[in-house]
């Protein structure tokens, strides 16, 4: 029989083999892949990681699924920016959507991905929209990085604040196999990441808020399933602030009896994960 890491492996490769280029409107050249057949899903990872990063979910998805994977600008093989604000990157998503040929795709988006995939999805025809442990309140993130401002600021030592933090974010449930290939997988370019986060550090926590709540505009018209999935605890208040801004929304967290799922709930058990996505997408 096949072993989990073979099929895995070989999943990856016909991933890898299929590689297409999209071009976002500010000329920016996105890298995407598409496997599988059927409703289709798209994709997207976590700041300093690439498309790589959802394999395990591609192999589990694809044979039920046309199943569309990007790496968003600075990332993996896509190009450098000039900007890399919410709108450009859900402006990537657009491109891919488009280049694909696809309709109505579910997005799916892991950290900086959940972001993205939000943003995109109050603005495009999708079919659902799933965010995968990214809190859209942001005060509490702006306060964790102003501290190591000075050191993102920095070329020499920002990439020892990114390793720290996602370190202290991994959680306790993820092999340590998966967590040495997402880490294999990271590109940490100084420009992209303090381009991410430049809103967070230049901007004042209300006008945070409120770019936040304009990406967000779209849902109050229209009726968009959406999930958000947590492996870090988003909050008590978390479920109220979301509905409010995104009408039948659904928040769930996901913990161990003792330990905690962390970044990754979905690397950490991806059979339960895809199963709560296929079950997601029935309803």
């Amino acid at each position: 029989m096949e072993s989990s890491f073979a099929r895995d492996l070989g999943d990856q490769n016909r991933h890898m083999a299929h590689q297409h280029t999209a071009i976002a409107a500010d000329g920016t050249s996105i890298a995407w892949s598409r496997t599988g057949s059927g409703d289709p899903v798209v994709l997207v990872h976590g700041i300093t990681e690439s498309a790589s990063a959802f394999d395990p979910i591609i192999t589990r998805l694809s044979p039920v699924n046309e199943v569309i994977s990007l790496d968003l600008r600075g990332h993996g093989e896509s190009g450098l920016a000039a900007a890399y604000d919410l709108g450009s990157m859900a402006g990537d998503v657009a491109a891919v959507i488009t280049a694909a040929g696809v309709s109505r795709p579910h997005l799916v988006g892991h950290s900086l991905g959940g972001a993205v995939v939000t943003a995109a999805g109050s603005m495009l025809d999708v079919a659902s929209v799933v965010d995968v442990d990214q809190s859209l309140q942001l005060a509490a993130f702006k306060a964790q990085l102003m501290p190591a401002e000075a050191m993102l600021r920095d070329p020499e030592q920002y990439h020892l604040v990114v390793e720290a933090m996602f370190e202290m974010m991994m959680g306790d449930m993820l092999s340590a196999s998966e967590v040495a290939r997402v880490n294999a997988l990271r590109r940490a370019e100084h420009e992209v990441v303090f381009g991410v986060w430049e809103l967070l550090l230049t901007q004042p926590v209300d006008e945070i808020a409120s770019t936040v709540d304009a990406a967000l505009a779209g849902y109050l018209a229209r009726d968009v399933a959406y999930l958000a999935l947590f492996g870090l605890d988003p909050g008590d208040d978390y479920v109220a602030w979301l509905s409010g801004r995104i009408p039948g929304s659904v928040v769930e967290f996901w913990d161990g009896p003792d330990r905690q799922f962390g970044h990754y709930p979905h690397l950490v058990d991806p059979d339960r994960f895809v199963d709560r996505l296929r079950k997601f997408w029935s309803t």
